[in-house]
This record gives C-alpha cells, sequence and structure tokens, in this order.
C-alpha cells in the first residue's frame, strides 16, 4: 500500500534522523579526543589568557568595529543620498566608489592605508593613528555596501511620503531628513546588523598593521598567543570570544526581521 504523503514526509524524517545520529556516533568514539583537547584546549593556556584577552582584545575589537561601523555608517548614507541625486556627476562619483570599494577585498584596503599610504606620502599619517586606519578601511569597505542598502530602503519607501511631505510645505531636504530616512532606517536595520556582523569579522585584518601589544585584537591575540605556547587554545579562546560579539547581534537580527514580517 501506498504510503500517504504525511507518512512519507516522516519516515523521511526518521531516515535523516538515523543517519545523523550515525554521523555522530562515528565522530564521538572514532576521533582520538584526548589529543584533540591537548591541542585545543589546554586549561593552563586558557587560565593564562584572562583577563587580557577580555580587556585588551576583545575590548579593542569592539573599539575598531564601533569606529569603522559608525564611519561606514555616515558614508553609506551619503553615498546612497548621492546615487539617487538627479545631479549627474553626483551619481557617477557614488557609483564608482560604491564599485570600487564592494570589488576590492577588504585586505587590500588595509594594505593600501596601512602601507601604501606612508609610502605615496612620506612624512605623513591618517589622524588617529591605527585607530584612525581601520576606521577608514572598515568604513570605506563597510559603506559601500551599506550604500547599497540604505538606497534600497529609501526606494522601498512609498514616493506618496514624500509628495505628501512635500504638499505640506517642507523642502525635499527637510521631507528626506523628517519622513523618508527615518522609515528607510526601519526598513534596513536588520542587513546593517549583518553588516555590522561582518565588519566584527573583518577587523581581524587588524593584523597587517604595526600594532602596539596593548593594541591587539582578537585575532592578533590570538595569532600571537599561538605561536608563543605552539598550540591552538589561544585561537580557540578567541573564536569564542568571538562568538560573544556575533551571536548576541544575530539573535537581535532574527529578531528585527520577525517583528519587520508581524509589521507587514
Amino acid at each position: 500500500m501506498a504510503l500517504s504523503p504525511r507518512k512519507r514526509a516522516a519516515r523521511n524524517r526518521y531516515i535523516q534522523y538515523a543517519v545523523l545520529a550515525v554521523i555522530v556516533l562515528v565522530i564521538a568514539f572514532g576521533a582520538n579526543w584526548g589529543e584533540l583537547h591537548r591541542a585545543f584546549w589546554d586549561w593552563d593556556i586558557v587560565k593564562a589568557q584572562f583577563p587580557d584577552v577580555i580587556t585588551t582584545a576583545l575590548k579593542w575589537t569592539i573599539i575598531y568595529t564601533a569606529c569603522g561601523f559608525v564611519f561606514g555608517l555616515a558614508l553609506g548614507l551619503v553615498l546612497a543620498l548621492m546615487r539617487l541625486s538627479s545631479v549627474g556627476p553626483y551619481r557617477w562619483i557614488a557609483t564608482g566608489i560604491v564599485e570600487l570599494f564592494r570589488g576590492l577585498p577588504a585586505l587590500v584596503v588595509f594594505l593600501f592605508l596601512g602601507v601604501g599610504f606612508p609610502l605615496a606620502f612620506p612624512g605623513r599619517e591618517i589622524p588617529g593613528g591605527n585607530v584612525g586606519t581601520v576606521t577608514l578601511a572598515l568604513g570605506l569597505v563597510g559603506g559601500a555596501y551599506m550604500a547599497e542598502t540604505i538606497r534600497a530602503g529609501i526606494q522601498a519607501v512609498p514616493k506618496g511620503q514624500l509628495e505628501a511631505a512635500r504638499s505640506l510645505g517642507m523642502s525635499h531636504t527637510r521631507a528626506m531628513r523628517s519622513v523618508v530616512l527615518p522609515q528607510a532606517l526601519r526598513i534596513v536595520l536588520p542587513p546593517l546588523t549583518n553588516e555590522l556582523i561582518l565588519l566584527t569579522k573583518d577587523s581581524s585584518l587588524v593584523y597587517i598593521l604595526g600594532l602596539s601589544i596593548d593594541q591587539y585584537e582578537l585575532t592578533k591575540w590570538g595569532r600571537e598567543g599561538m605561536n608563543s605556547y605552539a598550540n591552538l587554545t589561544p585561537m580557540v579562546v578567541i573564536g569564542l570570544c568571538y562568538l560573544l560579539i556575533t551571536v548576541p547581534l544575530s539573535i537581535v537580527v532574527r529578531r528585527m526581521e520577525a517583528s519587520a514580517g508581524r509589521a507587514r
């Protein structure tokens, strides 16, 4: 007798569960847990990482990310408005900047600003030192992506909103600032938070800059610790620290998306 669609779906689920259970058992009984524990989770090394991994590495990762995000958000907003402008040169300049920094790997941007800029302009440095360099690099990369996100959000706001504001006597600039942009930012808040997560991980590229130990971010801290102890435990510790940042942000994104879905 042919199975009903519901029973067939249930049977397929049970098969998938069984396959997953077999895979877990193979890993559990086949792995060399003692060697993995020694290589990836040495308690003495774990204890040696604290509290400096929090008070120095995690702190600087958050600082670098926050500075890059704020600058990128401001730049992205300007570029988005330029791309929507009726003035041709504004659109061309904004399009060129967006396509350039969306196309370049973040590593190349860091290398140009951290290494190329001092060579191109001897005796000069980007204001703010390493923090300024990181802010500019992350901001340029993040701003290029955020510009497209914000532009899409502005275009998603019904045109009637702008027309209604203009009919009340508002100038175009005031209508955009007071009516359109607040609605657009609510629309794009979840993808902007996703961009913040990506910038958190891109901040790991700071390691290519010459940092003093009191400015190490998480990846630089983990690399130095791995070399010092000849063990991968510091990398596991900094991976957990990254999760302390990214997991709560991911939860916030999901809740915002769910809230936006209910509102629609």
